[in-house]
């Protein structure tokens, strides 16, 4: 798979990340997605061989981006653990406030073949492991209230990760999944947080 970054390469994979996020992996064509792009879809097959391709790139690239906000976040932060967490909660809603089809990769990463999401499934698993590992040691250093790090992080990642696939139990709780719900949700997860490990 290439990884050159050139504009008609990066035109691809955003609209395949949006349709995708949007309608689901099934529902969209490479013909739709050339057609988006603007392209003939020999000139999508040139830069992706197959949809398995562009997904997993599509994929690879959404993990990339939580990554690179998540250690932004980290390091812009103090060193204060709760406002730590607190930052990376807010930097891990923004792309999805700005850009819902992000959850959408989520929801899809279930649906499709295990070998497709497997780099962004274990990149998400690295980035638990390391969140685990983090609230243990500040824990430890009794920075935050003792509790189990890997349910803390396992609940965070949830909570994330329902918006996109459990959207119609959000709503039946009022949670409307526009920007301003996902604000509000973001606040309630951080709030929860700061109760839940204050020492």
């Amino acid at each position: 798979m290439s990884t050159v970054r050139t504009p008609t390469r990066l035109r691809i994979l955003a609209a395949a990340t949006d349709l995708f996020g949007l309608r689901g992996v099934d529902a969209v064509s490479l013909d739709v997605i050339a057609n988006e792009v603007g392209v003939a879809k020999q000139t999508l097959l040139y830069w992706f061989a197959s949809k398995d391709e562009l997904l997993a790139a599509v994929l690879l690239e959404a993990a990339n981006e939580l990554t690179v906000v998540i250690e932004a976040a980290v390091r812009a932060s103090t060193d204060d653990p709760l406002d730590r967490i607190d930052a990376v909660v807010r930097a891990v809603f923004r792309p999805a406030v700005r850009r819902p089809a992000l959850l959408g990769l989520v929801r899809e990463v279930s649906r499709v073949p295990e070998e497709v999401g497997a780099r962004l499934t274990g990149q998400l698993q690295l980035l638990a492991s390391r969140a685990a590992d983090y609230l243990g040691q500040e824990m430890d250093a009794g920075r935050l209230r003792r509790a189990d790090p890997g349910l803390i992080a396992a609940l965070s990642y949830a909570t994330v990760t329902g918006i996109a696939t459990e959207p119609a139990v959000l709503r039946v709780n009022g949670w409307e999944p526009t920007p301003a719900g996902l604000r509000h949700l973001r606040d309630e997860l951080r709030g929860f947080l700061r109760a839940a490990l204050a020492p």
